[in-house]
């Protein structure tokens, strides 16, 4: 239950700041919105186009010893990454920025020539590249401040991009092309020789050969040495396989190897991983650069470190790579022996059963060999030859960029959306930070916990004097409370004179004193109010008199107190004003006459209340504080540090006053919830015209009933 309440405190309390300082969260809000509005106003207007293509896999590289299609589809998830590395690379986007000549118009925009690597880097921030999901599909969108130079920086990105894809494809296409075409020289070459050595063999050893073009033979012994030349075919070909990838590997630089090892189907895990890493670092390097920061700069230095590390471990999957096709071509060397010596073995033995010569045998076999492997050269050559007259699609444009109609950027709806968090935020924050700057007395825990003192009464604000209000007002009631408190709260029955006193002006003391003298003689008591604020009087001002004769004149001697005493409007309520001011104020506060002065009223009233200036920076209320019997210090709510009250307290202590409480004064209920129950009282009161009279009629009949008794004694109080 404990846990369950302080946390409910926790949370009105905050809900009190956020009411009493909403004016700051509502000025800072506004501030925060119109800022927004403003800057969302002049912020340049982008638009924003798009294109959308498919790309493809490098994969249309020449096989040359395999049987599998050239246009094979595979799926490479390193393709889209890839991809977008390429796309903002300076092969793509400088024939860009020549094509539309944007070094000439934004050199212009600016007022200011722009080198073209400024330019580059200006149109790389422009770009958006994003992955259409679960597909082959790519958006490239470019922002503008001019909707047309959108659209066509995109679709012209999208056009060299296509061409530059298609021209690396045909060139590897007319690589390969070349290459098989040597191949098949190459082969043809060996058919002729090996068929014009096998035609000297017969002619000079006599051999009848009635089939020189096959190997033909029906017995098993045959069929054995035509299953060994097929095994010992098949690892040559794959051994020239090998070796024309190693070849390709070789010719190739080691940046161009990384992007090609697709197209010669080698896989490795380490490069798939790393290159995308070492590319990105490559732009991020160019960024930063590009961003105003200096080569010596320690993001820049620790980004080149880890680049020369993705770059050495490039390098070392590239060797590896190497590495291994040279392992496998000597495995397949040491494979194509074997079965080399195996064939020879069954050749000898086919020999001897057919009686023919084995230099013959051999040679033949070479012969119809080389010319078996020369037919699948010949037809890969046609086919090839053939499919290059296609056109190589890599990448495919589906949807061209067109000129937008409504700006993209800014979001307005998403800026004022972010404005009106912020604004709420920093407006809740101002308030709180205000509040714990604020050191005021805000509760009557504070007055209790750093005065030590009780609170006699919460005056809210907005009353006023209630010389000017007729019948029983609800604004009484406040004073009525403090009377009460008052009496209760004084243990000494003597106790008559009794002075309001307040840290700084404005605080509401006079008033409070003049009202609460009020309801005091309403209750019954014989009420003198004393102004003795010398310096600044302000009593006569609420029962409008003279102020030329008063206490300065009683205590100077030139007057009887009974003389300087006004009568007013209220019965039992009597009034010395202050007299006109004195050169030395504090002398004569400061004296014997005021002491007898004292003396003389007690047995002529019950209460006396002396209306002092603020106890701070004048000596009068701390005279006035250590003659009366009692002093009641006024707390403005919300108005002055805890610090400047403290002092006013000891300022009393000091010179022996006797601090009975503390009114906190002007209170405003409304926003802290709080104090209202102070206020209930106004519920009581009905303000219908037949509550008004009766109560009148009541007070009249009171009053003359009253003056009929004799006044009223104090009590306790």
């Amino acid at each position: 239950m404990n846990d369950t309440s302080e946390v409910k405190l926790h949370f009105l309390d905050y809900w009190r700041v956020i009411r009493v300082r909403w004016a700051i969260l509502v000025i800072a809000f506004a501030l925060v919105m119109v800022s927004a509005g403003v800057t969302c106003f002049f912020l340049p207007r982008q638009y924003y186009s798009r294109v959308k293509m498919e790309v493809k896999s490098d994969n249309n590289a020449i096989k040359v010893f395999s049987n599998e299609t050239a246009f094979q589809t595979v799926r490479d998830p390193n393709l889209q990454p890839t991809q977008f590395q390429v796309l903002q690379s300076k092969e793509i986007l400088y024939p860009v920025i020549d094509n539309l000549k944007l070094v000439d118009t934004w050199s212009a925009q600016e007022g200011t020539p722009l080198p073209k690597e400024e330019v580059y880097f200006m149109l790389v921030r422009r770009m958006e590249l994003n992955p259409v999901r679960n597909t082959d599909m790519i958006e490239i969108g470019v922002y503008s401040t001019d909707r047309t130079e959108a659209s066509n920086i995109a679709n012209m990105i999208a056009v060299v991009y296509q061409k530059v894809r298609r021209d690396d494809q045909m060139q590897i296409r007319d690589s390969g092309l070349a290459q098989l075409r040597e191949e098949v020289l190459n082969q043809r070459k060996s058919v002729e020789a090996a068929q014009q050595e096998m035609q000297k063999i017969r002619d000079r050893e006599k051999i009848v050969d009635p089939n020189p073009e096959t190997l033909d033979s029906p017995d098993f012994a045959r069929q054995v040495v035509a299953d060994d030349e097929s095994q010992y075919n098949l690892a040559k070909i794959k051994h020239a396989e090998l070796i024309s990838r190693f070849e390709q590997t070789a010719k190739l630089k080691p940046e161009e190897l990384m992007t090609a090892l697709t197209s010669l189907e080698i896989a490795d895990p380490t490069i798939n991983k790393v290159l995308p890493l070492f590319q990105d670092s490559c732009s991020e390097e160019a960024r930063m650069l590009n961003s105003g920061l200096g080569e010596n700069h320690p993001k820049v230095k620790a980004l080149r470190a880890q680049k020369e590390v993705f770059a050495r471990q490039l390098m070392e999957g590239i060797a590896a790579v190497r590495n291994a096709l040279s392992i496998k071509i000597k495995v397949s060397e040491a494979n194509m022996a074997a079965l080399e010596d195996k064939l020879q073995g069954t050749k000898v033995k086919f020999n001897q059963a057919t009686g023919q010569s084995q230099e013959y045998i051999n040679v033949k076999n070479r012969y119809i060999n080389a010319k078996k492997v020369l037919e699948i050269a010949e037809n890969r050559l046609s086919t090839e030859s053939l499919q290059l007259k296609m056109s190589v699609i890599t990448a495919k444009i589906w949807e061209k960029a067109e000129p937008s109609i409504y700006p993209a950027k800014p979001k307005v709806w998403m800026f004022m959306a972010l404005a009106v968090a912020l604004g709420l935020f920093v407006g809740i924050a101002l308030a709180f930070f205000i509040e714990y700057l604020d050191t005021s007395v805000k509760t009557l825990d504070d007055v209790e916990r750093f005065l030590k003192a009780p609170v006699l009464a919460v005056i809210p604000k907005g009353i006023t004097s209630l010389l000017k209000l007729e019948g029983d007002a609800p604004d009484a009631e406040a004073y009525r409370i403090l009377r009460t408190n008052m009496e209760f709260n004084c243990k000494n029955p003597n106790a008559k004179t009794i002075t309001l006193v307040s840290g700084g002006p404005g605080e509401g003391k006079s008033t409070t004193l003049n009202n609460l003298a009020v309801t005091c003689a309403k209750g019954g008591y014989n009420v003198l109010i004393v102004d003795a604020d010398l310096r600044r009087p302000s009593q006569h001002t609420f029962f409008e008199v003279d102020n030329t004769v008063g206490l300065s004149d009683v205590l100077s001697g030139r007057v009887r107190f009974q003389d300087a005493i006004q009568k007013t409007g209220v019965a039992r309520l009597s009034f010395m004003p202050s007299g006109e001011v004195p050169d030395d104020a504090v002398g004569i506060l400061n004296s014997q006459s005021m002491i007898d002065l004292i003396a003389s009223i007690r047995n002529h009233y019950d209460l006396i209340f002396f209306d002092s200036p603020p106890i701070l920076g004048v000596s009068d209320a701390s005279i006035l504080a250590s003659e009366v019997d009692l002093a009641i210090m006024v707390v403005q709510y919300r108005r002055f540090p805890r610090a400047m009250l403290q002092r006013v307290k000891n300022a009393v202590d000091n010179v022996g006053g006797h601090l009975l409480g503390v009114v906190l004064n002007n209170v405003e209920t409304k926003h802290d919830s709080g104090y209202q129950y102070y206020t209930q009282y106004y519920d009581y009161y009905t303000p219908d015209a037949k509550r008004k009279k009766a109560n009148s009629a009541k007070a009249v009949k009171t009053g003359a009933l009253a003056e009929a008794k004799t006044p009223a004694k104090p009590g306790d109080y």
